[in-house]
């Protein structure tokens, strides 16, 4: 799961990452409007943590941006101003929760869950893709009934193709969705094909079928075929 923090107090948006971070999410820092207005146009996100007063734009503009070309992304404003006004035009434009600050950070972890399982998994913990089972809680994946060792990068990528099934994921957005800001570390994206090549075998080896097939010179599909 990828989520984009977008908050201009440093040290909140530290708190968050390394808190949020221990559920293994990929995340992403943004502390302007122009920085998140940037990654929004290039980047997938399955939640948008949005502070509603930056120092260069107003995060309702963003919620509005991201409503537009994201529409699958969870939506939640985190914000200072307590107005029921702020709330309700937050809210109207299609975010999805509102927390105002100072909040817990447990509390802010379970609403991003929350959220992210009523937009990409119809509000469950469990999402059952025939023989094969995933627990987001437990970050578990059984086949037949048989757990799978699988790494937190093939995780990752193993959730990001169930929640985009019968699309085709180029390398670049798999490596941009799992890796994050690091993508940008990689002169090519040729080492996804292994992370990839493992997943499918581990399944295969517990007597699942092979969903994922690879789309020449594009990128790859899970479906049924």
């Amino acid at each position: 799961m990828k989520i984009l923090v977008i908050e201009d107090e440093k040290e909140l948006a530290k708190s968050i990452v390394e808190f949020i971070g221990k559920e293994n999410y990929t995340i992403d820092i943004a502390n302007k409007f122009s920085v998140a207005d940037e990654k929004i146009s290039f980047y997938e996100y399955d939640c948008a943590l949005v502070d509603l007063m930056l120092p260069d734009g107003t995060g309702l503009d963003l919620v509005k941006q991201l409503k537009k070309i994201q529409p699958k992304c969870g939506i939640i404003i985190i914000t200072a101003k307590n107005t029921l006004d702020d709330k309700l035009t937050g809210l109207d434009l299609g975010a999805d929760d509102y927390l105002t600050k100072p909040f817990h950070l447990a509390e802010l972890n379970a609403r991003i869950k929350s959220v992210i399982r009523r937009r990409n998994f119809d509000g469950n913990n469990e999402i059952v893709f025939n023989e094969i089972v995933v627990d987001t809680e437990k970050h578990e994946v059984k086949v037949n009934e048989n757990i799978v060792e699988l790494t937190r990068r093939e995780f990752d990528i193993l959730l990001f193709f169930l929640s985009n099934k019968d699309r085709v994921l180029t390398k670049e957005s798999i490596v941009e969705h799992v890796w994050g800001d690091d993508a940008n570390a990689f002169d090519n994206f040729d080492f996804v094909y292994t992370h990839i090549k493992n997943l499918r075998k581990k399944i295969v080896e517990q007597g699942g079928n092979d969903y994922i097939t690879a789309i020449y010179g594009v990128g790859y599909k899970l479906s049924l075929k």
